[in-house]
C-alpha cells in the first residue's frame, strides 16, 4: 500500500511515521509513505499556496494552481483513491478501513488548512471528503495519520498477528472485551475466573458476552443497530442474555 499525502507540513507525517508500529511497516517494505507540499508546485516566487476568498470574509483560501500541479505530480492508477480530509466530509469507520486496506493500492491524502480549499480544487480531484469527527482542527495533517495508521494495521503483515486487528472495536460493530495481563492480582484487583481455566470456548462466549454488555453500556447506538441484524444463533442467545439481565 503506498500513501501519497499532500500537505503544507510534510514534516508532520514523516515525523509521525518515522516510529512504532508504522515505521516497521515501512522498513519492512509493507507501506510506503510519500510526502507533496504544494509550495513546490506554487509560480509564486514566495511559493504562495493562498488567497483572499471572493465575496469577502475571513481567513485565506487554498489556491487552484499549486495543488492542482501538486495532485498532476502523483502517478495513479485504477486502485488510487483520493480522499481529501474535510470536517464536512463522510465520517470515517471501521468498515471504510477495511475496505480500503482491501480493494486499494495507492491513497492519496489531500490535508487542508486556513479556510480550507478552493471548491474547484475538490472538483479537478473528484476526492472523497473524509472526516474524523464532528469538530475542527488547524489542518488535515492528524486526521490523514489517522487514515494511515487505522488503513495500514489491517494489512497482513503490519501487526505482530493480522488477529489483532480482527478482533479490534468497531471490526463487527461492537466494542472489544476487557483485555487482562499478568499477575492475577493486583491491588486486590483480580483477573476474572473465566480467562484462567483454559477453557476456549467458555473464553470466547465471557469476551462475546461482554462485548454486547460493554456496547449496550457505552454506545447504545451500535448496539441497537447490531441487535436489529442479528442472525447469529449463538449471539442471538448472549443478546437475550444480556438484555434478560441488564431488565432484572
Amino acid at each position: 500500500m503506498k500513501f501519497d499525502v499532500v500537505s503544507l507540513f510534510p514534516e508532520m507525517i514523516q515525523q509521525a511515521c518515522s516510529h512504532s508500529i508504522i515505521s516497521r511497516a515501512i522498513e519492512n517494505k509493507i507501506i510506503k509513505i510519500n510526502t507533496i507540499n504544494p509550495r513546490d508546485y506554487s509560480l509564486d516566487k514566495h511559493r504562495k499556496v493562498d488567497d483572499t476568498p471572493f465575496g469577502g470574509g475571513a481567513g485565506m483560501v487554498l489556491m487552484c494552481q499549486p495543488y492542482f500541479d501538486a495532485f498532476d505530480s502523483i502517478k495513479k492508477t485504477e486502485y488510487s483513491e483520493v480522499i481529501l480530509l474535510s470536517p464536512q466530509g463522510q465520517p470515517f469507520t471501521q468498515a471504510m478501513s477495511k475496505e480500503l486496506s482491501n480493494t486499494k493500492q495507492h491513497i492519496i491524502l489531500l490535508c487542508g488548512h486556513y479556510e480550507g480549499f478552493d471548491e474547484r480544487i475538490k472538483i479537478y480531484t473528484n476526492a472523497k471528503e473524509i472526516s474524523i469527527g464532528d469538530f475542527v482542527l488547524t489542518g488535515g495533517e492528524l486526521p490523514a495519520l489517522c487514515l494511515i495508521d487505522s488503513i495500514s494495521r489491517n494489512i497482513e503483515g503490519c501487526l505482530g498477528k493480522i488477529d489483532s486487528a480482527n478482533y479490534d472495536s468497531f471490526t463487527d460493530g461492537l466494542l472489544e472485551y476487557p483485555q487482562y495481563t499478568k499477575p492475577r492480582e493486583y491491588r486486590g484487583l483480580k483477573v476474572p475466573e473465566e480467562l484462567l481455566d483454559g477453557n476456549h470456548a467458555k473464553i470466547a462466549e465471557w469476551r462475546r458476552k461482554k462485548q454486547l454488555q460493554i456496547t449496550m453500556c457505552k454506545r447504545p447506538d451500535l448496539f441497537k443497530l447490531f441487535q436489529e441484524n442479528c442472525k447469529n444463533k449463538r449471539d442471538l442467545k448472549l443478546l437475550n442474555e444480556v438484555l434478560s439481565e441488564n431488565i432484572n
